[in-house]
């Protein structure tokens, strides 16, 4: 009787333990700044990545992104979608989890924890845009929309849970700007360009379903251009599908390949594609754009 007793004494204290435990549990890490993650580095391929040493859940880079407002469970709500054309306007919007809270822990990726990607259906317009965030997990950043017709946005972002693990993430909503639209055709494919005085050209083709480098070189009056670091590369690349206006993961090379920046380009299938290209000279940040097909 005496062991008896003896034995449901600790069942007993065991269970309260465990209820108590769920009554009270561990203390989670607040919410607060984005902290940096040092160097950002993908290796060619697919799935999870480093951001200085953290485990990134990035899902598969076959897939273009940024075709709906909510995904791996986050959503982006803009306070406003409609804008005047041509005049001065603000967006401003939260990411928020499956709670409907907003989001406030960012991983600093390419220099930035938010990036934004601004563009006409069309694929005119182009715009990289960086905004700020409040206290309450609310993004802003100065917007104009040139022209009429339907804008899509795109926020690119890596959020930090309380358990430290990084969720790389492109969420895209529609724009509007009240007019007539008058879409224009996308340019033909081309490998080099012009952007006031600098020529811009890239080695390679990009093929459905592998990922494939391409090697772009900036040069002027004949030589090569001295690039500066911009976003922690001496490049951005972003490439966006003609259509449905699919995102694709665009993974730069780590360090310089001779005079060459290389980026790593996964193309979902077949189909026209539109590639921007930002690179800094002299302090100022320049577009180049092409078009290419994918067989």
């Amino acid at each position: 009787m005496r062991l008896a007793l003896v034995v449901g004494g600790l069942v007993l204290a065991v269970l309260l333990g465990f209820g108590l435990g769920r009554l009270n549990p561990p203390p989670t890490t607040p919410v607060g700044a984005a902290p940096a993650t040092g160097d950002h580095t993908h290796a060619p391929g697919t799935g999870a990545h480093s951001h200085g040493g953290a485990t990134v859940d990035q899902g598969t880079t076959a897939d273009a992104a940024g075709l709906s407002v909510s995904a791996a469970g986050y959503t982006l709500t803009p306070s406003a979608v409609e804008f005047p054309v041509g005049r001065a306007g603000e967006l401003r919007f939260q990411i928020r989890d499956q709670q409907r809270r907003a989001v406030t822990r960012f991983a600093v990726v390419h220099d930035r924890p938010m990036h934004l990607i601004v563009v006409r259906r069309d694929l005119t317009g182009y715009q990289h845009l960086h905004p700020t965030m409040a206290a309450d997990g609310t993004w802003s950043v100065p917007l104009t929309l040139a022209q009429p017709g339907v804008w899509r946005a795109y926020a690119d972002f890596t959020v930090v849970a309380d358990d430290g693990r990084q969720t790389a993430t492109i969420l895209g909503v529609d724009l509007t700007a009240p007019g007539g639209y008058a879409p224009r055709p996308l340019p033909a494919p081309a490998t080099a360009t012009t952007v006031d005085g600098f020529t811009v050209s890239y080695a390679g083709s990009p093929k459905a379903g592998e990922s494939v480098p391409l090697r772009f070189q900036v040069r002027a009056d004949g030589a090569a251009a001295p690039l500066e670091p911009y976003l922690g590369a001496h490049g951005h690349l972003v490439a966006l599908r003609e259509g449905d206006l699919g995102y694709l993961h665009v993974h730069p090379q780590t360090g310089r390949d001779g005079d060459a920046v290389t980026f790593w380009l996964t193309a979902p299938g077949p189909g026209g594609y539109r590639m921007f290209l930002d690179f800094q000279v002299g302090g100022v940040v320049r577009t180049a754009a092409f078009t290419v097909t994918v067989p």
